[in-house]
């Protein structure tokens, strides 16, 4: 292509509504240009977390906000939606790579991601050089700013976990499992115990779903029968004994026994939950073929991922004594692939598999955490931050960290979500998949609450317990959250925004009380 040629494309790339919801085919370099023209700001000025950066997505690549040509329907972003929360990790991160993916094919997909997640990074790198420069002990006031911004950062993590739970909810089983991994979450630690769990909670709902639910709604028909027969031998034994009232008698058990038909009735309340339905009627037809893998390539793709994951894990086992990049880099993937329900549920995870073995101190922890809820993009670039600051007692470059927590975390998520994608419309036809995955993605909801409670025991700090230690010795900090809970339900104002205002209010504390 002639470089006059390549200007009038690139002149030319926005193909109008004409073309809306088609693949973009053309050369590669012009698809590269389509992505980072619609996404390389987002990674600057998507605020919010991903509750936010869901409906930035859906105006802008469904609803083609600003005049833009949409990329999918409705339909298509409701399934990926579906897909990227089943699925674990970041899952507003996975969803626009997936839909960069249907649109403009593999690699623009991952230059897409490059340009929403590489500033975020940038920055959390930055942050952590400035750490590692603190010294040991800090000023009053800096601890009073970092409590308030903890404080903060408790109430919107609070916030996150009622609104993850009232959308995981959807029956009794469900409200048990979010409620068993917020208490199991509270009850022990190890690195092994959160994906247990998870694990457990993919089995209940598999289990119940598929025979629990059809023989308790068998049991409770029978029980009703045996209820309504017994009513009816009391009826006619009192109409036998008293003459006046056996046409009533009569007429009642007759009234008894046309209601207990219905009794007899499949129960239909709750019913198996059975996937996605198709749209009906005139709907708008989505190229999601052009750029798609097979089947074949997706089932390798997991299967290689997997194979991968117990690889990394056996080889760490069976070292006496393993460097701690391969464990940093073991950790993060561990946590990559077992964290369902996105940036609030890898807080608790981090936190066990970095402060706990010793790599990374809990100051340093909790201020990373309160600066990463008011950066733009993924929560996930934490990891670069804890990363930075783990291998700063090994002769590794603090970038290699930062480097190795980046790709752990990131990896197992966009990897997953490929492979499924390409497997989603087979396997989605079995009730069994979405059961586990509702399972798994319920008792990992319940482990939020695990982490509300495990930052506000460590969120006070002073220079008298720098590691940190519970909010609730000083009352105004639960002031501070509760307050930044309300602004967000209540008042709709950007968390970034509300944690802002958090450390605000702990500078205000230490004016008024001078320590």
């Amino acid at each position: 292509m002639s470089l006059a040629a390549l200007i009038n494309a690139v002149r030319n790339i926005d193909r109008g509504p004409a073309t809306a919801y088609e693949a973009n085919n053309d050369k590669l370099l012009l698809r590269f240009y389509d992505v980072l023209m619609r996404t390389w700001h987002l990674g600057f000025t998507s605020f919010g977390g991903p509750p936010v950066h869901f409906r930035i997505f859906y105006q802008r690549f469904v609803e083609g906000l600003g005049g833009k040509t949409p990329w999918i329907d409705e339909q298509t972003y409701q399934e990926l939606f579906a897909l990227c929360q089943a699925l674990p990790g970041p899952g507003s991160t996975k969803m626009l790579f997936c839909m960069a993916l249907i649109h403009a094919g593999f690699l623009p997909a991952i230059v897409t991601l490059l340009a929403w997640s590489l500033p975020g990074a940038v920055g959390m790198f930055g942050l952590s050089l400035g750490v590692q420069r603190l010294d040991e002990l800090l000023p009053d006031i800096v601890y009073a700013l970092l409590s308030g911004l903890n404080a903060s950062t408790v109430g919107i993590i609070a916030l996150a976990a009622v609104q993850l739970a009232e959308k995981s909810i959807k029956d009794n089983i469900t409200r048990i499992l979010v409620i068993g991994g917020a208490c199991a979450g509270l009850c022990y630690n190890a690195l092994w115990y959160f994906p247990t769990l998870m694990v457990i909670g993919g089995c209940s709902t598999a289990v119940w779903d598929l025979y629990g639910r059809r023989n308790v709604a068998k049991l409770r028909r029978k029980l009703r029968r045996q209820d309504r027969a017994a009513e009816l031998n009391t009826e006619e034994g009192t109409a036998q004994t008293s003459i006046p009232l056996q046409q009533a008698s009569t007429t009642t058990g007759v009234q008894r026994r046309t209601v207990s038909k219905d009794d007899d009735a499949p129960d239909t309340s709750e019913r198996h939950p059975g996937p996605p339905s198709e749209s009906t009627g005139d709907s708008i037809r989505v190229d999601t073929q052009s750029h798609s893998l097979s089947l074949k390539w997706g089932i390798l793709i997991i299967v290689g991922f997997f194979a991968s994951f117990i690889a990394i894990l056996v080889v760490r086992g069976t070292m006496d004594k393993p460097p701690l990049e391969l464990d940093l880099f073991t950790n993060m993937y561990l946590a990559g692939t077992i964290i369902f329900g996105g940036g609030p549920v890898v807080i608790p995870l981090l936190r066990e598999y970095v402060v706990e073995p010793g790599w990374v101190s809990a100051r340093d922890f909790l201020i990373g955490l309160a600066i990463i809820q008011a950066f733009p993009g993924p929560n996930f670039n934490f990891a670069v931050f804890l990363g930075a600051l783990a291998v700063i007692s090994t002769s590794s470059p603090t970038i290699l960290g930062a480097f190795l927590g980046y790709i752990g975390i990131f990896l197992p998520g966009i990897t997953l979500a490929v492979g499924f994608q390409s497997c989603w419309r087979v396997i989605r036809k079995y009730p069994i998949t979405t059961s586990v995955l509702r399972g798994m993605n319920s008792t990992a909801v319940g482990l939020v609450f695990t982490a509300v409670y495990r930052l506000w025991e460590i969120g006070y700090l002073s220079s008298d317990a720098s590691s940190g230690q519970s909010l609730g010795k000083e009352p105004f900090w639960l002031v501070v959250a509760a307050l930044t809970y309300a602004e967000n339900a209540w008042f709709n104002v950007p968390p970034a925004i509300a944690i802002i205002f958090g450390g605000i209010l702990g500078l205000c504390w230490y004016g008024a009380v001078g320590r």
